[in-house]
């Protein structure tokens, strides 16, 4: 558990170092949110003997984003920190293409921690996040781009996400008579896991 800890939140700050690197050089962005380090220590003399160790954060502890997605936070939306956080969010997933999403943003001010990733079924790039693949649809369905997500230069999810409904409608109007189609009999789907687990 804490070395997957370790991984998720140190990949995330890999992906805030690559966003940091984009957006500090655009007039009128200033800060960008960072994601501290986490480090594993081995601890043999320890009941427990791996545990993980961190900057301590002083101030008030927010969250910007919850893991799935549902719940609006007025401070991630009112705030400074929440809306570039909203944007990591949107930077992260346009750049993985729709395949990885870092969420459960919190932490103090700029700087979070404790964060989650939540990556397609078979991962991305070899990685597997820890949080369940639904977010991403849930985040795309749900985000709302801000003055951040326009000075990146991203794309609008909303209209990505209508033009996939509107194309998706378009083609079960144009269905053939059910007369003409054949009887076929689906294969069993495969029910989707609320967690994606992590082999070391």
């Amino acid at each position: 558990v804490v070395i997957q800890e370790c991984r998720v939140q140190n990949t995330a700050r890999e992906y805030a170092k690559l966003y940091a690197a984009e957006a500090e050089p655009l007039e009128g962005f200033g800060e960008v949110p960072e994601i501290i380090p986490i480090f594993l220590i081995h601890r043999p003399a320890n009941n427990i003997p791996y545990a993980t160790v961190e900057e301590e954060l002083v101030g008030e502890f927010v969250k910007y984003s919850v893991k799935d997605g549902k719940e609006v936070n007025f401070l991630r939306r009112d705030s400074e920190a929440g809306q570039k956080c909203c944007t990591f969010q949107h930077w992260v997933y346009e750049k993985t293409n729709g395949n990885l999403l870092v969420t459960d943003l919190q932490g103090v001010g700029m700087k979070l921690t404790d964060v989650g990733i939540a990556t397609l079924a078979k991962g991305y790039k070899g990685f597997k996040g820890n949080c369940s693949f639904s977010f991403i649809e849930q985040f795309r369905a749900l985000h709302q781009c801000n003055e951040y997500c326009e000075m990146m230069g991203l794309k609008s999810l909303r209209t990505t996400h209508q033009k996939q409904r509107k194309a998706t409608s378009t083609k079960s109007k144009n269905l053939p008579n059910s007369s003409t189609v054949k009887k076929m009999v689906p294969k069993k789907a495969r029910e989707p896991r609320d967690f994606i687990s992590s082999e070391h």
